[in-house]
Formats: structure tokens, sequence, C-alpha cells
């Protein structure tokens, strides 16, 4: 069994009275993209700055290749750390802001020289070298940040929402950029984002946290296809998935679901006897309703509300009493506002929860 690069082990922090990590523990291998992804204050960056050693640790131990570094200096874990605001010294050009590190450990202008050439090269800053941050975009600055973290060769790269700053493009851009990094150089890196489409499309694990503490933590797919509770549930996933609050219902084919709005749809080939008459949650994606016409069978009818039409495919909008619904279909389609629908949803695509959140096993 082969060592973690970083492993958390009962990590805690308080800030005063408040704890806001509450006995973390994860484990990321060496060569990992981890990322840690939730909602505003639910800890991440506060988690990030810990393994960096910019926070202490109250509670448990925190392990780099495993040695337990708690009380070791950040300058001195090998590991590097990507700002939010970049943090590049405007009076330099973008080569000196690059090989600033290896400046201050008096290494030789000549080796400076080569290896400011071949991170440059890299991230695309070959012909910006003479520039300083002023003169460049946004994309160019945090490409400097990044080049200035990966020439000192690190174990480790902390990356505190880097993206946050760009436009959307740019976001685009960068995520492709960094991945092709990720590739290249194979170092240990842990990302922080609120921005879950960052994290489905670069992470080869995940760690969802809310409230200081991980909800679940597993590949994206996993995560995707079976969250643990309805708060991993409607948390990942663009657009989010449905929620809706019900009742299962007994029946003489399958258990029903009935909405507290009125409508039911059937459990299909699921075995839910022992939540019979409990309040539970069904989630769905919206890519697994789709509208039917007057000669199929559908599970719903509903009014659209509102239609988002984004060229390659269109979100609908649409209520039933209480309920508001998420749909998701391809290309086009020729609804207005007002309209009636019927719609079908995959039976096998259901999730259910209880009334604590937590996933109920078919």
């Amino acid at each position: 069994m082969t060592t973690p690069m970083i492993e958390l082990t009962g990590v805690s922090k308080r800030f005063g009275q408040v704890e806001v990590i509450h006995g973390v523990d994860i484990a990321i291998d060496d060569g990992e993209f981890a990322v840690f992804v939730g909602p505003s204050g639910c800890g991440k960056s506060t988690l990030l700055r810990m393994i960096a050693g910019l926070e202490s640790i109250d509670a448990g131990d925190l392990l780099l290749n495993g040695k337990r570094i708690n009380d070791v200096p950040p300058d001195q874990r090998g590991i590097a750390m990507v700002f939010q605001s970049y943090a590049l010294y405007p009076h330099m050009t973008v080569a000196q802001n690059i090989g600033f590190s290896l400046d201050l450990k008096k290494v030789p202008r000549a080796e400076i020289k080569r290896e400011v050439g071949r991170v440059a090269e890299l991230l695309q800053l070959s012909d910006l070298l003479d520039r300083r941050p002023a003169a460049l975009s946004g994309g160019q600055r945090q490409r400097v940040a990044i080049g200035r973290a990966i020439i000192k060769q690190p174990r480790v790269i902390l990356f505190d929402e880097p993206l946050s700053n760009l436009d959307a493009a740019l976001r685009v851009q960068m995520r492709a950029e960094l991945q092709k990094l990720h590739q290249e150089l194979r170092p240990t890196i842990v990302y922080v984002t609120h921005d879950q489409v960052e994290a489905m499309t670069m992470a080869t694990r995940i760690v969802v946290l809310n409230q200081g503490r991980v909800e679940q933590w597993n590949t994206p797919i996993e995560l995707y296809n079976r969250p643990v509770n309805s708060f991993v549930a409607g948390f990942i996933g663009s657009p989010r998935m449905n929620l809706i609050s019900g009742t299962i219902i007994a029946s003489d084919a399958a258990p029903l679901f009935k909405a507290n709005a009125g409508w039911s749809v059937a459990m299909d080939g699921r075995h839910l006897t022992s939540v019979v008459g409990q309040p539970v949650t069904l989630g769905i994606r919206p890519e697994d309703i789709r509208p039917v016409g007057t000669a199929e069978t559908a599970d719903l009818a509903a009014t659209i509300a509102f239609v988002e039409r984004l060229g390659a495919e269109t979100y609908l909008n649409v209520r039933n009493g209480e309920d508001t619904l998420l749909v998701r279909v391809q290309g086009d389609l020729a609804v207005r506002p007002g309209d009636a629908v019927r719609l079908a949803m995959n039976h096998h695509a259901f999730h259910l929860f209880d009334q604590s959140g937590r996933s109920i096993a078919a």
C-alpha cells in the first residue's frame, strides 16, 4: 500500500470559540488532482491554508509523504501556493517574477534563465518575459503566478480559487491549461473552488465540504451518480438536481412517491417498505426528465414558467402546484411560458433521501 502524499487525520480548527473545521479525515495520493469544493464559508480555503502552513492546526495530524508536518514552517514543507489575487511584484518583469524564488536561493543566473525559459515555454509565456504585470491580461497574470510556483519543482501545488477573477472564456481556457500542466508535470495538486463545474472537469477526486465537514469524497462521476446525501446531490451537477419533498406510499405494484404538491410517480423496482409513510426527498436530474406527446405515457403534467434557450440545449422551468422543476432538453423547443407540458421521468435515475438527507438504498 502506497503512502498518501497528503494525509489529514482528525484535523480541526477553531477561531476563538467557533470550530470551523470539524475532524477532517482525507488522504490525497501522489500525483492526484484533488479539488475542495463547497459553498462560501464551508472551510475549504481554511483547510488549504492549514496544509500550506499558513493556519495552525488545533487538533489532529497533517502528514506529508508520511511525515507529520503540523509544526513545520511553510517554507520548509516543499509546497507551493497560487493565490486568487495573483500576488505578482508589479515592478518586476515576467521573467523576474517567475525566477524570484530561485534568485532568493542564490541560484546562478544562467541556471535561473534556463529554468525561467523552460517554465515560460510550458505556460506559453516566452514572448512576454520582458513585460511587467500591468501590461498583461488576467489569464497571463495567472499563468505567471503558476510559473512562479512550479519553477521550484514542488511536490505539492495548492491553488486557492485561482480562476475566480477571470471571465468565462478565460476560465475555460485556464482549466484546459491546468489539466495539461498536471498531465505533463504530475505534481500533487490541491485546488479550492466554489465552482463545481471546475471541480467536475479537472479533478481526479473531489472533496465536498459543508460547514467544515467532509460530506463526500470520491471521483467526479461517483459523486454525480451516487451522492451519499441530498447536499451533495444538490451541489454536484450543473444545472443542479431537482429535489422534491414528499412521502412514500405503499401500492400493490411498485411503491409510490407522492409529492407534497399532490402528484405521484411509481418507484419501479425498489423495495421501500422501511420508509413507507415517512417524509422523503426525491432527486432527479434535469436531463432525466423529458417532454412527451399525448400518445406517450407521462408521469407529470405541468405548466412552463419560463424558458432558457442556450442554442445546443434548452432549459424549461416548469411548475406543478408548489413544485418547480428544471428540465433540460437537447436543441431548441417551440414552447413559451404558460404552455401546458406533459413530462416523463427516467425511473431508473431516481435518487431518494430520508428526513436527515441521507441516501436511501434501493
